[in-house]
């Protein structure tokens, strides 16, 4: 019997930062890797997230035996309830992982319908032919787990998120014994967390925040507001410790916040005390002093706490002088400048901001260069494959990979949609799937495409002109003066005048031709005309009313 390929098809998190997805395929057969979503970037005005493109699969749903979420992170988990509206099949994942996974589906009522299962680090499932073994990794989360997936053509690990933290938070370090063990039984292929390859050396331990978080609680004179992902459970166990040890109480602030909180301490991985946990009526009004507000936000994403507070528009309080904001989290790669306009709005409004550059307030949950080459030295993979990142962490991740003697030609770097085939102990890189960005806004999916966004950014960059014409049905001659509509456009004591000049071009364009599309035509001259006269382009609306 003629023995099957594996086939690995990566549909987010290549060539990116976040919408984790993983196609694993052998026969009639598919298993799905983690359903997260990224970030819009600042082009993509009023695009709430992304998620991946799963087109492939809706064709071959019937073949999904299963989806494993490694971890309970928005670029790994953010798409779940997109995928399941498509996709029914099982989902398998950490104890937290899952918990957090219901929170995420209750919102869109699907939870009674979701099939989710609870498995341990340390246990195995069987999903058709694939053997599914959990290992536990450090990461900036609890219950974070890698894969062992056992295929007939070979032994495939999937790093997850990991790092190797000696002195985690929860006291649970990534299972070195394991990794060796995969070492013994043969790896054939390692797909590795290329996040942080870029990084020199070891990322620093979870617990240096602790000492980081200590000296802010000890020098701040008001409110401490801490900025936090809503799924980084380990920081509010130390915002909580640090809190109790300075005698303040803590308000977890936005709908995602108390409820991830409120899940992972009825689950046993958030320890804190009863009273130390106040609702945020009560905590605003408490002294100043004795107060930690946590809230999301340290993204500068727009409906944020943090970024309706640094612009002033928060509903239930806002910034105050003497308040001190901590940004526990890095910039994701493309969101920098509106992290530096929250920072610079928070400080406009009074407060004191501590982040990363300036203070220890957060460490990275992924592996560094030297914790990378640990981990392909323990796995010992015949092929390596990075993923999870840009293209330049790929290629850097492939660089280290070269440095610990794995040979060029064993070295797959793809992007999204590029399908890598296993067979007979060979890698083979195939053709690339159609795919791309999946924009998701307000309650519309996949219905925002490229052409939407330019049309979005022109609006934004340069306005519109609307003019409404009315014309005489018989004659087509002009009836009463265009009406000129301009938002965005232009606001100068010569805005008059250039739409008195429109108003004659309209005439003298009417005068020379009455038939055919004379809308888009219009539309057309009048854009030379706006450009020739402001070196602007604006969107221009033409609408002619025939009158009798």
């Amino acid at each position: 019997m003629t023995q099957k390929a594996i086939r690995l098809v990566p549909l987010g998190g290549l060539g990116e930062v976040g919408k984790n997805m993983l196609s694993v395929e052998y026969g009639e057969n598919i298993l799905i890797v983690d359903a997260g979503i990224m970030f819009p970037e600042n082009d993509m005005l009023g695009i709430d997230y992304i998620i991946p493109d799963f087109e492939y699969l809706l064709d071959k749903k019937g073949k999904v035996r299963g989806i494993v979420v490694t971890h309970g992170h928005e670029d790994h988990t953010g798409a779940i309830s997109h995928l399941l509206e498509e996709i029914q099949a099982p989902i398998y994942a950490s104890a937290l992982t899952c918990g957090l996974l219901e929170v995420k589906l209750k919102r869109r009522k699907m939870h009674k319908e979701a099939d989710l299962n609870v498995v341990k680090a340390g246990e195995s499932i069987q999903l058709g032919p694939f053997g599914v073994e959990f290992f536990h990794v450090c990461h900036s989360i609890p219950d974070a787990v890698g894969l062992g997936i056992t295929t007939p053509a070979g032994l495939i690990v999937h790093s997850g998120d990991y790092k190797f933290d000696h002195t985690p938070v929860d006291g649970w370090p990534t299972d070195y014994g394991k990794l060796a063990e995969f070492a013994g039984r043969g790896v054939l292929a390692l797909l590795g967390d290329s996040t942080n390859s870029l990084e020199p050396g070891w990322t620093p331990s979870e617990t240096v925040i602790d000492g980081a978080l200590d000296e802010v609680f000890r020098q701040a004179k008001g409110r401490i507001l801490i900025g936090s992902f809503a799924s980084l459970i380990s920081r509010m166990a130390q915002v909580g410790k640090a809190a109790a040890n300075h005698g303040r109480v803590l308000s977890f602030v936005g709908t995602s916040m108390i409820e991830n909180a409120k899940m992972a301490r009825k689950l046993g991985y958030l320890d804190l005390p009863d009273k130390l946990i106040v609702p945020l009526e009560k905590a605003l009004e408490t002294k100043p002093s004795k107060v930690v507000l946590m809230c999301t936000g340290t993204q500068g994403e727009p409906s944020s706490i943090l970024g309706r507070l640094s612009k002033g528009v928060n509903r239930q309080f806002n910034i105050e002088h003497g308040d001190t904001v901590v940004l526990s989290s890095h910039p994701i790669p493309g969101n920098e400048e509106t992290v530096h306009r929250t920072i610079n709005g928070l400080f406009q409004r009074g407060a004191e901001v501590i982040y990363d550059e300036i203070a220890p307030v957060h460490v990275s949950g992924h592996a560094s260069q030297e914790e990378i080459k640990l981990l392909i030295k323990l796995v010992q993979p015949q092929y390596l494959i990075p993923i999870h990142g840009e293209l330049r962490h790929l290629k850097q991740h492939a660089a280290l990979a070269r440095e610990t003697g794995i040979p060029d030609e064993h070295i797959a770097v793809v992007e999204n949609g590029t399908v890598i085939e296993l067979r007979k102990g060979k890698l083979h890189v195939g053709e690339r799937i159609p795919g791309g960005y999946v924009f998701v806004d307000g309650r519309g999916v996949g219905d925002i495409g490229p052409k939407v966004l330019r049309e979005r950014e022109s609006l934004a960059r340069d306005g519109f002109v609307a003019i409404h014409i009315q014309r005489h049905s018989k004659s087509g001659k002009l009836q009463g003066q265009p009406q000129i509509i301009s938002r965005g456009f232009v606001f100068t004591p010569d805005a008059q005048e250039l739409f008195d000049q429109a108003e004659q071009r309209i005439r003298d364009l009417l005068d020379k031709e009455r038939e055919g599309a004379l809308e888009i035509h219009l539309e057309k001259e009048l854009g030379k005309f706006f450009y020739s006269e402001t070196r602007r382009r604006p969107m221009v609306f033409v609408f002619i009313t025939d009158i009798k």
